[in-house]
């Protein structure tokens, strides 16, 4: 290539040391001979064959092909040209209108294109090569004791879809299915036998693998037979139009049992998650009966002034669950900096008083104050005050929660399966709505729900400024999800022209009220005011989040996201790095960590909490 090169440089500094020779005559008829050297013209010159001149006009402007099979010939041509014979050969080569100069980039730049591609190629066999010498150093590790792997020359590169002999087989019967409904319907009864035959062999073989590993030793075998038999059923029965409508009646059928299915889970999860396991009902059974077997009911609540001091830090947990109420108040205790300054009031109803205020006066928080109320000792909250509790004795709250006439089916009323639960119209889940009336000489109160874990000291929560609202709470919006439209019907606008669908929702759970501010800004009356309009369930499905939502619309100051971290009762794929640095996690939604629906990992989180060498929870099985 060097040598090409060297000659076109050649033929180029000949081309520019040319002289052209210009004769011409003046007006007297005088001869006149100038000179000029090639390299003193311009781009713009055109040389033409003078050959070709006489010939045809139109070919003495023909350009040359830049090519090395037509143009200038490396090697033996340049070397021609350099021994002194190009003066008549140098005009035709160059019969263009492309300069020299150009000419020779263009030849240039097609030599670096192909000693590129001569490199890359080079590159290639290499690493060929490479990888070659790579393959042969892995086989000299190669197991061959591998047993029941269709890809072991690589062990520790096995084939992510180690399962292709697996989902032949599970194609296959749903071909056999196919072929089959149609040989009935053909009335061709050996070929259908044998499909369901072989389909119910193919059945057995997969039994409930997941790869091609866990299969039955005869699966291939089988799988084999199969395909001869679908071979078979093919050549008889194959129509296209029958085929196509035959599979798209088995996708219906498959999407109505998967509905159906849906359905029945749907059920079958509010059903697990309302249900009380027997050893949690043991546990209050057993508080209650020694609360009176051994005289505890006489016994009064110590610290009573500390119930009223608005200098320390109070909870309210509004619970019904003794354990859950335990975990809360041993999480929040064992994280206090300041212990004897934390107040916790608990608020239960009369079914189960006397379990939770057994369990803490035998167990009481170390150095905390606890005080434990029964619901109906508030007389003040009745029926011609409380709107929830005028809805439920209205005759249509009856019908939709305690009629007889109930959809017993799945299939029926299962959209409103959540909903019809009686809890989301008790009077624990609504009674914080109440809290400046059931706590009168406080400021400020940390709300908690029983299905909380404490994780860090809470006390910085009251130095929190609230710039003049009412409720602080971690904002649960993340991009288009839980906003106010995914809880309020903004079809009616008694809603959508009160509030912004797209607001941000918030979560109860751990929420600071400013009392104070409460009073000031009637929030209650708000309250009682909307719960009334939606006494026919049109602007909000039932629970506290929607009718909280409103009431404290724009009097919601947003705390940092690291106070409350949410979706432990629903969602297993949280951040788990979130989780344990969050300083209250919560496991709303049905999957409660005292519950076998619990999701497992999740699980030590609450757990730790829990006194397992407690004599009563032994007595009642309650383990880790």
């Amino acid at each position: 290539m060097g040598k090409s090169l060297l000659s076109r440089c050649k033929i180029l500094l000949l081309l520019l040391e040319s002289t052209i020779i210009q004769m011409n005559s003046d007006t007297s008829g005088a001869i006149r001979i100038s000179r000029v050297k090639m390299r003193d013209l311009s781009a713009s010159w055109v040389w033409e064959n003078p050959m070709d001149v006489h010939h045809d006009q139109s070919t003495s402007s023909e350009t040359v092909v830049d090519s090395f099979q037509s143009g200038i010939r490396s090697g033996e041509n340049a070397e021609h040209y350099s021994d002194g014979h190009q003066d008549d050969r140098i005009p035709y080569l160059y019969n263009s209108s492309m300069s020299p100069v150009k000419r020779m980039r263009q030849i240039a730049r097609k030599e670096r294109r192909d000693l590129r591609t001569a490199q890359l190629i080079q590159q290639d066999k290499e690493t060929d090569n490479q990888m070659a010498q790579a393959a042969i150093e892995r086989s000299k590790s190669l197991d061959t004791t591998v047993k029941r792997k269709y890809n072991i020359w690589r062990r520790d590169f096995v084939h992510p879809h180690s399962d292709s002999i697996l989902k032949l087989m599970q194609d296959q019967m749903i071909m056999a299915k196919a072929y089959a409904s149609i040989a009935k319907s053909k009335n061709e009864s050996e070929l259908y036998s044998a499909l369901m035959a072989h389909s119910n062999a193919s059945q057995i073989a997969v039994g409930e693998a997941h790869s091609d590993a866990e299969l039955h030793p005869s699966a291939l075998d089988q799988a084999k037979a199969m395909g001869h038999i679908l071979s078979r059923a093919k050549d008889k029965l194959y129509d296209c139009d029958i085929v196509a409508r035959t599979f798209r009646a088995m996708v219906q059928s498959t999407e109505d049992k998967v509905t159906a299915m849906r359905k029945k889970t749907a059920f079958l999860i509010q059903l697990a998650a309302k249900t009380i396991p027997k050893r949690l009902q043991c546990l209050p059974l057993q508080l209650a009966a020694d609360y009176y077997i051994q005289g505890y009911y006489s016994k009064q609540d110590l610290d009573k002034e500390k119930l009223e001091d608005p200098s320390l830090y109070h909870y309210a947990i509004f619970s019904d669950n003794v354990l859950a109420t335990s975990v809360v108040v041993n999480s929040t205790v064992l994280h206090a900096k300041e212990p004897e300054k934390h107040v916790f009031h608990v608020v239960t109803d009369k079914l189960n008083f006397a379990a939770m205020r057994m369990w803490f006066l035998v167990n009481p928080p170390m150095k905390a104050t606890i005080q434990v109320e029964n619901i109906d000792d508030f007389k003040w909250l009745n029926s011609s005050y409380c709107s929830v509790l005028r809805q439920l004795e209205s005759a249509r709250t009856k019908e939709y929660y305690f009629k007889v006439n109930h959809p017993t089916t799945v299939s029926a009323g299962e959209d409103n399966l959540k909903y019809r639960n009686p809890k989301y119209l008790s009077m624990l889940n609504h009674l914080r709505f109440y809290l400046p009336e059931v706590y009168p000489k406080l400021d400020k109160i940390l709300f908690l729900d029983d299905d909380i874990v404490v994780q860090k000291d809470l006390t910085p929560l009251w130095s929190v400024d609230l710039q003049g609202m009412v409720n602080g709470a971690v904002e649960t919006c993340k991009e288009s999800f839980h906003r106010f439209d995914k809880y309020l019907n903004f079809s009616n606008p008694k809603i959508s022209e009160n509030f912004d669908p797209n607001a941000c929702g918030w979560a109860f759970g751990m929420n600071i009220f400013d009392l104070k501010e409460w009073k000031k800004r009637n929030i209650t009356g708000i309250y009682h005011r909307w719960q009334d309009m939606n006494e026919d369930r049109t602007l909000w499905k039932l629970g506290s989040l929607p009718p909280g939502l409103i009431t404290f619309y724009n009097l919601t100051y947003p705390l940092d996201r690291g106070w409350h971290v949410l979706g432990l009762g629903y969602d297993p794929a949280l951040n788990q790095s979130e989780i344990e640095n969050a300083a209250v996690i919560h496991y709303n939604g049905n999957y409660k960590p005292w519950l076998d629906l619990a999701v497992s990992k999740y699980n030590s989180y609450w757990s730790r909490y829990v006194m397992f060498d407690n004599h009563y929870l032994q007595f009642c099985d309650i383990r880790q």
